[in-house]
Protein backbone atom coordinates (compact mmCIF):
# COMPACT_ATOMS: atom_id res chain seq x y z
CA UNK A 1 0.00 0.00 0.00
CA UNK A 2 1.37 3.23 -1.26
CA UNK A 3 0.49 5.18 2.24
CA UNK A 4 0.08 8.64 1.06
CA UNK A 5 -0.93 8.01 -2.60
CA UNK A 6 -3.88 5.91 -0.57
CA UNK A 7 -4.58 8.93 2.04
CA UNK A 8 -4.49 11.75 -1.31
CA UNK A 9 -6.91 9.49 -2.89
CA UNK A 10 -9.33 9.10 0.19
CA UNK A 11 -9.22 12.65 0.31
CA UNK A 12 -9.60 13.77 -2.75
CA UNK A 13 -12.98 11.09 -3.33
CA UNK A 14 -14.69 12.43 -0.08
CA UNK A 15 -14.49 16.48 -1.17
CA UNK A 16 -15.55 15.19 -4.41
CA UNK A 17 -18.70 13.90 -2.48
CA UNK A 18 -19.30 17.14 -0.45
CA UNK A 19 -19.23 19.29 -3.40
CA UNK A 20 -21.68 16.05 -5.03
CA UNK A 21 -23.88 16.50 -2.28
CA UNK A 22 -23.96 20.00 -2.43
CA UNK A 23 -24.57 20.18 -5.62
CA UNK A 24 -27.94 17.50 -5.38
CA UNK A 25 -29.29 19.92 -2.55
CA UNK A 26 -29.19 22.67 -5.06
CA UNK A 27 -30.87 20.56 -8.31
CA UNK A 28 -33.68 19.18 -5.75
CA UNK A 29 -34.83 22.50 -4.10
CA UNK A 30 -36.55 23.99 -7.13
CA UNK A 31 -38.24 21.14 -8.51
CA UNK A 32 -41.83 20.88 -7.49
CA UNK A 33 -42.88 18.69 -4.82
CA UNK A 34 -45.76 16.83 -4.73
CA UNK A 35 -45.47 14.43 -1.53
CA UNK A 36 -42.63 13.79 0.91
CA UNK A 37 -43.08 11.91 4.57
CA UNK A 38 -40.06 11.21 6.54
CA UNK A 39 -39.96 9.60 10.00
CA UNK A 40 -38.04 11.19 12.79
CA UNK A 41 -36.45 8.17 15.19
CA UNK A 42 -35.04 8.41 18.35
CA UNK A 43 -31.89 9.63 19.24
CA UNK A 44 -29.14 6.81 20.50
CA UNK A 45 -27.18 8.06 23.54
CA UNK A 46 -23.66 7.27 23.96
CA UNK A 47 -23.47 4.30 26.12
CA UNK A 48 -26.38 2.80 24.91
CA UNK A 49 -25.41 1.57 21.19
CA UNK A 50 -25.55 -2.13 22.47
CA UNK A 51 -28.57 -2.34 24.45
CA UNK A 52 -30.98 -4.43 23.31
CA UNK A 53 -34.14 -2.48 21.05
CA UNK A 54 -37.68 -3.62 21.77
CA UNK A 55 -39.46 -0.35 21.19
CA UNK A 56 -39.04 2.54 18.94
CA UNK A 57 -41.23 5.34 18.78
CA UNK A 58 -41.78 7.13 15.30
CA UNK A 59 -42.30 10.91 14.55
CA UNK A 60 -43.48 11.60 11.44
CA UNK A 61 -43.11 14.78 9.49
CA UNK A 62 -44.38 15.98 5.94
CA UNK A 63 -44.13 18.64 2.84
CA UNK A 64 -41.44 20.73 2.86
CA UNK A 65 -40.51 20.29 6.39
CA UNK A 66 -39.83 16.75 5.31
CA UNK A 67 -38.10 17.44 2.89
CA UNK A 68 -35.77 19.80 4.36
CA UNK A 69 -34.83 16.74 6.67
CA UNK A 70 -34.22 14.89 3.64
CA UNK A 71 -32.08 17.43 2.26
CA UNK A 72 -30.16 18.00 5.64
CA UNK A 73 -30.03 14.21 6.18
CA UNK A 74 -28.12 13.35 2.94
CA UNK A 75 -25.10 16.13 3.90
CA UNK A 76 -24.61 14.56 7.51
CA UNK A 77 -21.52 12.69 7.59
CA UNK A 78 -19.50 14.28 10.81
CA UNK A 79 -20.09 13.71 14.62
CA UNK A 80 -20.29 17.67 14.67
CA UNK A 81 -23.54 17.12 12.81
CA UNK A 82 -25.24 15.27 15.79
CA UNK A 83 -26.00 16.50 19.41
CA UNK A 84 -23.15 16.32 22.17
CA UNK A 85 -24.97 13.22 23.60
CA UNK A 86 -25.36 11.57 21.12
CA UNK A 87 -23.54 8.42 20.15
CA UNK A 88 -20.90 8.40 17.55
CA UNK A 89 -20.64 5.16 16.80
CA UNK A 90 -24.39 4.89 15.51
CA UNK A 91 -25.60 6.27 12.65
CA UNK A 92 -28.59 8.67 12.23
CA UNK A 93 -31.39 6.63 10.38
CA UNK A 94 -34.12 8.97 8.79
CA UNK A 95 -36.70 6.58 6.96
CA UNK A 96 -38.51 8.47 4.06
CA UNK A 97 -39.26 9.40 0.54
CA UNK A 98 -39.32 12.55 -1.29
CA UNK A 99 -41.43 12.76 -4.62
CA UNK A 100 -40.18 15.04 -7.13
CA UNK A 101 -42.39 16.02 -10.36
CA UNK A 102 -39.47 15.93 -12.97
CA UNK A 103 -39.52 16.96 -16.93
CA UNK A 104 -36.94 14.39 -18.88
CA UNK A 105 -34.52 17.01 -18.60
CA UNK A 106 -34.44 17.20 -15.06
CA UNK A 107 -35.22 13.51 -14.79
CA UNK A 108 -31.77 12.60 -16.45
CA UNK A 109 -29.83 15.32 -14.49
CA UNK A 110 -30.87 14.09 -11.16
CA UNK A 111 -30.17 10.53 -12.07
CA UNK A 112 -26.76 11.32 -13.30
CA UNK A 113 -26.11 13.26 -10.13
CA UNK A 114 -27.16 10.60 -7.69
CA UNK A 115 -25.25 7.89 -9.74
CA UNK A 116 -22.34 10.02 -9.45
CA UNK A 117 -22.94 10.46 -5.87
CA UNK A 118 -22.65 6.42 -5.41
CA UNK A 119 -19.75 6.03 -7.39
CA UNK A 120 -18.10 7.98 -4.84
CA UNK A 121 -19.45 6.53 -1.91
CA UNK A 122 -18.80 3.39 -3.04
CA UNK A 123 -15.05 4.07 -3.97
CA UNK A 124 -14.64 5.56 -0.57
CA UNK A 125 -15.68 2.45 1.05
CA UNK A 126 -13.31 0.67 -1.40
CA UNK A 127 -10.57 3.17 -0.51
CA UNK A 128 -10.82 2.84 3.27
CA UNK A 129 -12.17 -1.08 4.17
CA UNK A 130 -10.11 -2.99 0.91
CA UNK A 131 -7.44 -1.19 -0.53
CA UNK A 132 -5.94 0.05 2.68
CA UNK A 133 -5.56 -3.29 4.05
CA UNK A 134 -6.25 -2.65 7.59
CA UNK A 135 -8.51 -3.81 10.23
CA UNK A 136 -11.25 -2.52 11.53
CA UNK A 137 -9.67 -1.90 14.43
CA UNK A 138 -6.74 -0.03 12.37
CA UNK A 139 -8.60 2.14 9.69
CA UNK A 140 -10.70 4.16 12.59
CA UNK A 141 -7.04 5.73 13.09
CA UNK A 142 -6.42 6.16 9.51
CA UNK A 143 -9.65 7.94 8.43
CA UNK A 144 -10.20 10.04 11.47
CA UNK A 145 -6.36 11.58 11.53
CA UNK A 146 -7.32 12.95 8.29
CA UNK A 147 -11.39 12.80 7.98
CA UNK A 148 -12.05 14.06 11.99
CA UNK A 149 -15.17 12.60 13.00
CA UNK A 150 -16.30 11.14 9.87
CA UNK A 151 -19.40 8.84 10.91
CA UNK A 152 -17.82 6.18 7.95
CA UNK A 153 -21.41 4.60 7.88
CA UNK A 154 -23.37 8.21 6.62
CA UNK A 155 -20.61 8.50 4.06
CA UNK A 156 -21.38 4.98 3.10
CA UNK A 157 -25.15 4.80 2.52
CA UNK A 158 -26.14 5.15 -0.89
CA UNK A 159 -28.78 7.27 -2.13
CA UNK A 160 -31.85 5.21 -3.66
CA UNK A 161 -33.32 6.94 -6.78
CA UNK A 162 -37.52 5.16 -7.38
CA UNK A 163 -38.70 5.88 -11.08
CA UNK A 164 -42.82 6.72 -11.02
CA UNK A 165 -43.52 4.27 -8.38
CA UNK A 166 -47.55 3.98 -7.73
CA UNK A 167 -47.11 3.24 -3.73
CA UNK A 168 -44.20 3.20 -1.41
CA UNK A 169 -45.02 1.80 1.85
CA UNK A 170 -42.80 1.45 4.91
CA UNK A 171 -42.16 -1.08 7.48
CA UNK A 172 -39.67 -2.99 10.17
CA UNK A 173 -37.29 -5.92 8.90
CA UNK A 174 -35.35 -8.40 11.88
CA UNK A 175 -32.55 -10.01 10.14
CA UNK A 176 -28.77 -11.96 10.45
CA UNK A 177 -26.32 -10.90 7.96
CA UNK A 178 -24.94 -14.21 7.20
CA UNK A 179 -21.46 -14.60 5.30
CA UNK A 180 -19.41 -18.20 4.98
CA UNK A 181 -15.66 -17.74 4.98
CA UNK A 182 -12.97 -19.37 5.16
CA UNK A 183 -10.44 -20.97 7.91
CA UNK A 184 -7.45 -18.90 6.40
CA UNK A 185 -9.13 -15.75 5.75
CA UNK A 186 -9.97 -15.90 9.15
CA UNK A 187 -6.93 -16.65 10.67
CA UNK A 188 -5.41 -13.64 8.23
CA UNK A 189 -7.74 -11.46 10.03
CA UNK A 190 -7.01 -12.50 13.22
CA UNK A 191 -3.14 -11.97 12.59
CA UNK A 192 -3.70 -8.34 11.62
CA UNK A 193 -5.21 -7.50 14.35
CA UNK A 194 -3.04 -8.89 16.72
CA UNK A 195 -0.58 -7.10 15.06
CA UNK A 196 -1.84 -3.80 15.09
CA UNK A 197 -1.35 -4.12 19.03
CA UNK A 198 -4.02 -1.85 20.28
CA UNK A 199 -6.18 -1.92 23.08
CA UNK A 200 -9.66 -2.47 22.97
CA UNK A 201 -11.55 -1.40 26.49
CA UNK A 202 -12.07 -2.98 28.96
CA UNK A 203 -9.11 -5.02 28.24
CA UNK A 204 -5.54 -3.65 28.12
CA UNK A 205 -3.15 -3.85 25.35
CA UNK A 206 -1.45 -7.51 26.54
CA UNK A 207 -5.16 -8.87 27.95
CA UNK A 208 -6.53 -7.91 24.33
CA UNK A 209 -3.36 -9.73 22.16
CA UNK A 210 -3.82 -13.04 24.54
CA UNK A 211 -7.69 -13.38 23.60
CA UNK A 212 -6.73 -12.84 20.29
CA UNK A 213 -4.35 -15.34 20.80
CA UNK A 214 -6.47 -17.83 21.80
CA UNK A 215 -9.22 -16.96 19.17
CA UNK A 216 -6.39 -17.90 16.55
CA UNK A 217 -5.83 -21.23 18.60
CA UNK A 218 -9.18 -22.10 18.24
CA UNK A 219 -9.38 -21.75 14.69
CA UNK A 220 -6.12 -22.90 13.73
CA UNK A 221 -7.51 -26.14 15.46
CA UNK A 222 -9.95 -26.51 13.00
CA UNK A 223 -9.57 -28.67 9.34
CA UNK A 224 -9.30 -26.87 6.78
CA UNK A 225 -12.56 -27.90 5.29
CA UNK A 226 -14.61 -26.88 8.10
CA UNK A 227 -18.28 -24.72 7.43
CA UNK A 228 -17.06 -21.10 9.02
CA UNK A 229 -19.96 -18.73 9.09
CA UNK A 230 -20.62 -15.19 10.23
CA UNK A 231 -24.23 -15.25 11.43
CA UNK A 232 -24.28 -11.42 12.73
CA UNK A 233 -27.39 -10.10 13.84
CA UNK A 234 -28.57 -6.80 12.65
CA UNK A 235 -30.56 -4.41 14.66
CA UNK A 236 -34.01 -3.71 13.43
CA UNK A 237 -34.45 -1.51 10.46
CA UNK A 238 -36.51 0.40 8.67
CA UNK A 239 -37.87 -0.70 5.00
CA UNK A 240 -39.70 0.33 1.82
CA UNK A 241 -41.71 -1.60 0.27
CA UNK A 242 -42.50 0.09 -3.58
CA UNK A 243 -45.22 -1.16 -5.81
CA UNK A 244 -44.89 -0.42 -9.58
CA UNK A 245 -48.81 -1.43 -10.84
CA UNK A 246 -47.92 -1.48 -14.86
CA UNK A 247 -45.36 -4.14 -14.19
CA UNK A 248 -47.16 -5.60 -11.18
CA UNK A 249 -44.11 -5.88 -8.95
CA UNK A 250 -42.97 -5.09 -5.52
CA UNK A 251 -39.35 -4.22 -4.86
CA UNK A 252 -37.98 -3.96 -1.28
CA UNK A 253 -35.59 -1.90 -0.47
CA UNK A 254 -33.31 -0.91 3.08
CA UNK A 255 -34.31 2.35 4.32
CA UNK A 256 -31.75 4.48 6.42
CA UNK A 257 -32.13 7.78 5.03
CA UNK A 258 -35.23 9.00 2.37
CA UNK A 259 -36.02 7.68 -1.17
CA UNK A 260 -35.89 9.56 -3.98
CA UNK A 261 -38.94 9.26 -6.18
CA UNK A 262 -38.75 10.89 -9.18
CA UNK A 263 -42.33 11.43 -10.98
CA UNK A 264 -42.62 12.28 -15.05
CA UNK A 265 -45.82 13.39 -14.15
CA UNK A 266 -46.30 15.09 -17.82
CA UNK A 267 -45.35 11.44 -19.04
CA UNK A 268 -48.58 10.29 -17.33
CA UNK A 269 -46.86 8.76 -13.80
CA UNK A 270 -49.05 9.45 -10.84
CA UNK A 271 -48.36 10.63 -7.68
CA UNK A 272 -47.85 7.72 -5.32
CA UNK A 273 -49.90 6.64 -2.26
CA UNK A 274 -47.51 6.76 0.94
CA UNK A 275 -47.91 4.66 3.68
CA UNK A 276 -46.59 5.38 7.30
CA UNK A 277 -44.39 3.79 9.18
CA UNK A 278 -45.75 2.49 13.19
CA UNK A 279 -44.01 2.56 16.08
CA UNK A 280 -41.93 -0.78 16.66
CA UNK A 281 -43.15 -3.07 19.08
CA UNK A 282 -40.98 -6.57 19.41
CA UNK A 283 -43.38 -7.95 21.24
CA UNK A 284 -46.17 -7.89 18.59
CA UNK A 285 -43.26 -9.13 15.86
CA UNK A 286 -44.49 -12.42 13.92
CA UNK A 287 -41.57 -14.26 12.60
CA UNK A 288 -42.03 -16.62 9.59
CA UNK A 289 -41.31 -20.14 9.80
CA UNK A 290 -38.40 -21.95 9.15
CA UNK A 291 -36.99 -25.19 9.04
CA UNK A 292 -34.21 -26.08 11.24
CA UNK A 293 -30.84 -25.65 10.09
CA UNK A 294 -27.32 -27.64 10.71
CA UNK A 295 -26.87 -26.80 14.61
CA UNK A 296 -23.41 -24.84 13.61
CA UNK A 297 -21.19 -24.03 17.45
CA UNK A 298 -19.91 -20.19 18.00
CA UNK A 299 -16.28 -20.43 18.20
CA UNK A 300 -15.00 -16.19 18.18
CA UNK A 301 -18.47 -14.04 19.72
CA UNK A 302 -17.25 -10.76 19.35
CA UNK A 303 -16.52 -12.36 15.34
CA UNK A 304 -20.04 -14.29 15.40
CA UNK A 305 -18.13 -16.91 13.67
CA UNK A 306 -19.73 -20.36 13.81
CA UNK A 307 -18.65 -23.79 12.53
CA UNK A 308 -20.01 -27.12 12.09
CA UNK A 309 -16.99 -28.50 13.84
CA UNK A 310 -18.11 -29.90 17.50
CA UNK A 311 -15.85 -29.00 19.98
CA UNK A 312 -13.85 -32.31 21.06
Amino acid sequence: MDKYNLIGRMNMCFAELELALAALHQQILPLPLVAAQVFSLPEIEKGTEHTAIEQISVEPHFGLPARNLALQHYQRLFIHHNRQHISSKAAVRLPGVICLAVEHAEYLALKQQITLINRLKAELEHIITVESGLTPEQRFDFVHNRLHGLITLNAYRSLTLLTNPDSVRFGWANKHIIKNVKRDDILTQLEKSLQAGRAVPPFSREQWAEQIRREIEDVSRLPQNAVLKIKRPVKVQPIARVWYQQQQKQVQHPCPLPLIALCQLDAGANVPKIGELLNYDAATVKHKYKPDAKPLRLLVKRLHLYTDISNR
